[in-house]
């Protein structure tokens, strides 16, 4: 059976956390193919096939992915994109296939079965006006007509359900996301350790549930410099950031793996005081690199993890600091950090991908 990628989120972002996931996945459809085909055991195999489009190489992800012309079945222009990716995507297949996109869109060819994954909704519950209307409606017309749907966690499955009428739970499958191996322990020599001159580290996007303004009182209060990972201030946050923090902080953009990883061994915490999220990907990346996280008892996060000692239980400064300052004995800070690295290993890209795979062979079966 033909496995056709949609890869239209390389054109909505040029970067971002879909994006990583959609990496992940086609880096190892790519590894494990053989002659453009991977073998499902018991199901035969699945020929891939892909669609791209003409822009996508200024993503930062699709740039470094080296996927073979000959697996390329289509590209599509840039041109009308403003139309064509809120439309139903033509593909001539004249038998079954499974037609998998990466941001809610299905085809329109009757020989497919549509998958589609949902990463959140936070169009849904944050956003308003125009924006929020035309993305539901493009959202709920793809759940409606996928013929399996992916939740990147119960909790968005639940939101799913909740706020879409009329699906059929039956046709719904959770699969967690991933972490990547970049995301490890380093010696001792490049980690925290008591003396050392502590920081918060703040990671993401920096839209109103994400409670920014919270992480820049937490460390004004804990006295801790912050080190903020994303997109880079507006010169109207860096004058409000500045007045907070008195310059005790530093702004450092987009980071590589690596550099993240460097920071979150050396960070005191992870702050993290998002009061929604479809999976939480920060908090399994710094408990694998032996950084403890402070984070909100809210949507995903008690579900991934693990240890909810030092989950926060409301948005107010005084008990965030309250958990900081457990975090401040040694011995409870040790267990924090093997309790957390123990979790992080419930949760890689390669079970993702065979999650996946799990998926696609259910399908197989079912056609035949």
């Amino acid at each position: 059976m033909k496995l056709i990628i949609d890869n239209i989120i390389f054109y909505w972002q040029r970067s971002g956390g879909i994006s990583v996931v959609w990496n992940e996945l086609i880096n190892r459809f790519l590894k494990n193919q053989n002659d453009g085909r991977i073998a499902l055991e018991g199901c035969g195999d699945l020929e891939l096939g892909f669609i791209d489009y003409d822009n996508s190489s200024e993503n930062k992800f699709r740039k470094n992915l080296n996927i073979p012309a000959s697996f390329m079945n289509k590209v599509i222009s840039h041109k009308g994109m403003i139309i064509k990716r809120y439309l139903s995507q033509p593909f001539k297949c004249r038998e079954k296939f499974i037609f998998h996109s990466s941001y809610y869109r299905t085809c329109c060819n009757k020989n497919a079965i549509n998958v589609i994954t949902i990463h959140d909704f936070t169009y849904e519950l944050f956003q308003h006006g125009v924006k929020k209307f035309i993305h539901r409606i493009t959202k709920n017309r793809a759940i409606r007509k996928a013929d399996y749907v992916i939740c990147i966690s119960e909790n968005t499955k639940r939101d799913l359900l909740e706020l879409v009428d009329g699906v059929d739970e039956k046709k719904v499958f959770v699969i967690y996301n991933g972490v990547s191996d970049t995301y490890r322990l380093l010696d001792d020599g490049s980690r925290y350790k008591e003396g050392d001159k502590p920081y918060l580290v703040f990671v993401g996007g920096r839209d109103g549930y994400k409670n920014f303004e919270i992480a820049l009182n937490i460390a004004k209060q804990s006295g801790m410099r912050l080190k903020i990972v994303g997109r880079k201030l507006s010169e109207e946050e860096q004058k409000h950031v500045a007045d907070v923090l008195e310059n005790n902080y530093e702004d450092l953009g987009f980071v590589s793996d690596e550099e993240l990883n460097s920071l979150y061994n050396k960070a005191f915490a992870l702050i993290y005081p998002s009061s929604y999220e479809g999976f939480g990907l920060p908090v399994i990346e710094a408990q694998r690199a032996g950084c403890p996280v402070l984070a909100l008892n809210k949507s995903s996060i008690p579900e991934i993890i693990g240890n909810k000692e030092i989950l926060v239980a409301d948005e107010a400064v005084s008990s965030f600091i309250e958990k900081i300052d457990k975090l401040k004995n040694l011995e409870f800070r040790k267990r924090i950090i093997a309790d957390g690295i123990e979790n992080s290993n419930r949760f890689s890209w390669d079970n993702t991908y065979k999650g996946y795979l799990e998926l696609y062979k259910l399908i197989m079966k079912g056609t035949k």
